[in-house]
C-alpha cells in the first residue's frame, strides 16, 4: 500500500504525469508497471537501448496486443451474433482489426499524441497508429491481466467509439468491388505485387500496382501483398469514380 501510495506521487511530480492520468481516463483504472506502456508506444525507428545495451521497442508488446485483441473480438462477436455464420463472423472480426480501423481508433481516444517514431516511411507510418495500440493493449494485458482487458474493449473501446451497424454494413473488400466492377464493364483488370526488404528483413513491405487495359491505375503499399493489393484497390475505385461516374 505504502510503496503503492510513493510511487504515484513519484509519478505525480514527474515529466510523465500526463501520460499516467491519460492512461488512468482510458482505462478507467490505475496503471502500475508505467514502464510497459511507455515502451509501447516507441516504434521500431525510434527504438532505445536499455542498461543491457538492447534495443527496446513496441514490436513484442504489439505481437501480444495483436493476439489478445483478435481473442477477445471473436470472442465479443461470436456471443453478439448467435445465429450468424463462420464467414460472416470472420468478415466482421477482419473490419474491427484491420490496421486501418484500429489507426482511426488510436486518433478517436489520443493516443496518438503519445506515440514516438522517426520514421519517413510510408509504409511504416500507415502501421505505426494501429501496431502502437494493439501495444498498449498487450502493456495493459501484462499490467492487468484478460479479464480487464477484455472489459476495456467489450465495456468502454467498442461502445463509445464503434458503430456496429455502420461496420456490418460497410463493404471494405476494396478488390473484390474492383473485380466486380471490371466484370461489369467487361475490362481487364489486373495486379502486379512486389516485396520490399529496404528497411527490416522480418518485417517486408509491398508494393502493388492496378493494372487497368495494360495500363497502371493506382499503386498501393502494405505489410503483406494482401494489405497491399486492397490499398491500390481502393485507389482505384475513388480514380474510377472520377473517370467513369456512370458506371457506378
Amino acid at each position: 500500500m505504502i510503496r503503492t501510495f510513493v510511487k504515484k506521487i513519484k509519478l505525480f511530480s514527474s515529466p510523465r504525469k500526463e501520460f499516467y492520468l491519460y492512461l488512468k481516463s482510458l482505462f478507467e483504472v490505475y496503471p502500475e508497471n508505467m514502464k510497459l506502456y511507455e515502451i509501447a508506444l516507441i516504434h521500431k525507428s525510434a527504438s532505445k537501448q536499455d542498461s543491457q545495451q538492447n534495443w527496446v521497442n513496441n514490436e513484442r508488446l504489439e505481437y501480444l496486443g495483436d493476439a489478445i485483441l483478435g481473442a477477445i473480438i471473436a470472442e465479443f462477436l461470436y456471443n453478439r451474433y448467435p445465429n450468424k455464420d463462420e464467414g460472416f463472423l470472420t468478415q466482421m472480426r477482419s473490419k474491427l482489426v484491420n490496421r486501418s480501423f484500429l489507426t482511426e481508433l488510436t486518433y478517436k481516444i489520443g493516443l496518438n499524441n503519445y506515440i514516438k517514431s522517426n520514421t519517413n516511411s510510408t509504409t511504416e507510418n500507415s502501421h505505426i497508429y494501429g501496431d502502437a495500440l494493439e501495444a498498449i493493449i498487450g502493456a495493459f494485458y501484462l499490467d492487468k491481466g484478460y479479464y480487464a482487458t477484455k472489459q476495456f474493449i467489450i465495456k468502454k473501446l467498442l461502445p463509445e467509439h464503434v458503430d456496429l451497424t455502420t461496420i456490418q454494413s460497410t463493404n471494405t473488400n476494396f478488390k473484390s468491388q474492383l473485380i466486380e466492377w471490371s466484370q461489369k464493364v467487361k475490362k481487364e483488370i489486373s495486379f502486379e505485387t512486389t516485396e520490399h526488404l529496404a528497411n527490416d528483413v522480418h518485417k517486408p513491405s509491398f508494393i502493388s500496382k492496378v493494372i487497368l487495359d495494360e495500363e497502371v491505375i493506382s499503386k498501393g503499399d502494405g505489410s503483406s501483398k494482401k494489405e497491399a493489393q486492397q490499398n491500390a484497390s481502393e485507389k482505384a475505385l475513388k480514380n474510377l469514380k472520377e473517370i467513369y461516374p456512370s458506371t457506378f
